[in-house]
């Protein structure tokens, strides 16, 4: 998935934290989100403006940028 499709960072939004389309949502939001046991469809159902592509978009963003610090640190 091209995740740079779907998340967006602008440096006036939200501290330049990556957010979803430009939205007011982070991406570590829908992480926490994930991690506190909420569903993909407790999430959706919770912020009808997203949608399963936004959530996978927010699991590719994390890997990649884990991939990036992994090989840095490497």
């Amino acid at each position: 998935m091209d995740y740079r499709k779907i998340i967006t960072i602008e440096p006036g939004k939200r501290g330049g934290r990556p957010c979803i389309r430009g939205l007011r949502i982070t991406v570590f939001d829908v992480l926490e989100y994930l991690a506190s046991g909420m569903t993909q469809e407790d999430i959706l159902r919770d912020f009808p403006y997203l949608t399963a592509e936004d959530i996978l978009a927010c699991l590719a963003y994390a890997a990649d940028r884990e991939r990036h610090l992994m090989a840095v640190a490497a």
